[in-house]
């Protein structure tokens, strides 16, 4: 089967990517999809409170106007389902599902240069070709289960919480152990402690988190987002994360500790991701950051009534908001439950999992299920486990040995025709991502349709471009305190074995997309046009 596009993931990227390509360019579209059913990352990942830390107005599309007003949020921060009913809702308002093919993983990727077209093998053995490829798989969809010795033995039943059963876990009763203490495990810990008779959270690192101030949405507010979305929009595309409020232009060490306090205060109760904005320099300055840091441990300090699970549950070992910053519903008022244990993994790391359960160093912890929240093979591993050859059979894995090496975090060297979406190289995880999926959709549309009307082969970034934007992407982070966080995920830490390169562009989203538009206005300065 052939046809002008093929789309991996029916995702927010993968959907939106085949409404611009078929509605808008005008091409024949086929988007594979290994689910049965649309939503990418919010289809795998149901686990118990799975919850976006976006809020909702603007965790959303907005290419339509008219999708937006006749969308009904009903939560400040949406839960996994209702973020599924949204997706649905979208892939059938714009009649997307006839071109999406489900239960269809890609095993295989080739560029056949003399045909100037990628051929494409499913699963099941199927074979499709396209002159274009694009994989927009996501960043995070490629669930890390950590090779712990003897998990095999295990006599419980384990999950990982990005490829959660559709039809749940009942937890009742049950002894419960759940590895890792990222946004996922700060999400699910507070919801399977009040399901279960007992949990054990095993952490390796303790994590800063900020407290969601999850509410419903009142009338008065859905009706002011929707008579304000062109100005709320406006927003999210000047700022530099992809959210509508900007970040405060004062410095944490400009003014007196009472009122920094104050402001510190004011943003905790207010909730969510806006806490970082508080001061211009809690990213870029580690005395500055310290300031921020003091605040949430004194906040731990007071919320957990045990002195010695508090100490445990204060992170020391990097700058607040250079892991993946969370947001959270009771997290540490979770370890003031009597069911609930903490064991801390620095001081007695798992040595194994047992039949019965988990053995650290010091102690055995008999349990009937085992969860793991130990996040993804981030950015690389989705389009890794891809086998993705470009031209004279270049393994992308072979092209990426030393970490992934993009132009924009749009385009390889090597791989023609083939364009990412949130990609290595772009804003991606450190930006709002529906922001980032349609800045680049958007740009990789007008690109294809630029290629079109001028009748023209092929496009291809040049060795050259991508070197400079790896290095500019090393640059933007190393003059931020992100790379601080040696264990980030980031960096690649969480996986073993893969390179530790800085990721994601933390140039600011305003800045790439401007970027991006200047390249496009140069006749895509630093691609090779055939």
């Amino acid at each position: 089967m052939e046809f002008d596009a093929i789309v991996v993931g029916a995702g927010f990227s993968g959907l939106y990517m085949l409404h611009k390509l078929r509605d808008g360019v005008g091409l024949s579209v086929r988007v594979l999809e290994a689910g049965d059913g649309v939503g990418g990352t919010w289809y795998w990942n149901r686990y118990p409170g799975a919850r976006c830390d976006s809020e909702s107005h603007y965790y959303s599309y907005s290419f339509s106007k008219e999708l937006e007003q006749e969308w009904e949020w009903s939560e400040r921060y949406p839960e996994q389902p209702e973020i599924m009913r949204y997706l649905n809702h979208v892939a059938d308002r714009f009649d997307l599902r006839r071109d999406i093919q489900f239960k269809s993983r890609v095993t295989e990727a080739s560029y056949d240069e003399a045909a100037n077209r990628w051929n494409i093998r499913t699963d099941s053995g199927e074979r499709l070709t396209a002159k274009f490829f694009i994989p927009a798989v996501g960043c995070l969809s490629a669930a890390n289960i950590p090779r712990i010795a003897g998990l095999g033995s295990f006599q419980g039943t384990w999950y990982h919480t990005g490829e959660w059963p559709h039809e749940g876990v009942d937890f009742t009763g049950k002894r419960v152990g759940l590895i890792g203490t990222g946004s996922t495990g700060i999400q699910a810990t507070p919801v399977i402690a009040a399901l279960a008779a007992h949990l054990t959270v095993f952490q390796r690192t303790p994590n800063y988190s900020i407290p969601a101030r999850n509410a419903p949405l009142s009338p008065e507010f859905q009706k002011y987002v929707k008579e304000n979305y062109a100005e709320i929009r406006r927003k999210t595309r000047e700022s530099t994360n992809g959210h509508p409020f900007e970040i405060a232009d004062r410095s944490a060490l400009a003014i007196a500790p009472e009122e920094r306090q104050a402001l510190y205060e004011d943003a905790w109760q207010h909730g969510g991701l806006r806490f970082r904005a508080t001061f211009k320099d809690i990213m870029v300055n580690k005395e500055a950051n310290d300031t921020a840091a003091d605040f949430i441990r004194s906040k731990i300090c007071q919320i957990v009534k045990d002195p010695a699970v508090a100490a445990k549950l204060m992170p020391l070992d990097h700058p607040f908001a250079t892991k993946r910053p969370p947001i959270d519903s009771d997290y540490f008022e979770t370890f003031n439950r009597e069911n609930v244990l903490l064991v801390d993994l620095r001081e007695s790391p798992i040595e194994a999992i047992t039949p019965a359960g988990v053995r650290t160093g010091n102690a055995e912890y008999p349990l009937d299920i085992i969860v793991f929240a130990t996040g993804f093979d981030a950015m690389t591993g989705p389009m890794l486990r891809m086998d993705i050859r470009g031209k004279n059979g270049l393994l992308l894995k072979n092209a990426w040995a030393a970490g992934p090496r993009t132009y924009l975090g749009l385009q390889v060297a090597g791989f023609p025709n083939m364009f990412t979406v949130t990609g290595p190289g772009s804003p991606s995880v450190l930006c709002n991502m529906p922001v980032a999926i349609e800045q680049h959709v958007d740009w990789i549309a007008d690109c294809i349709g630029y290629i079109r009307e001028r009748g023209l082969h092929s496009i291809e970034t040049t060795p050259e471009a991508a070197e400079r934007w790896v290095s500019h992407v090393n640059d933007a982070a190393n003059a931020t305190l992100l790379p601080m966080a040696g264990s980030s995920w980031y960096l690649g830490a969480n996986v073993p074995g893969k390179p530790r390169v800085f990721m994601p562009y933390a140039g600011g989203m305003a800045t790439y997309r401007n970027i991006c538009e200047a390249v496009a206005a140069k006749g895509y300065e630093g691609f090779v046009l055939r």
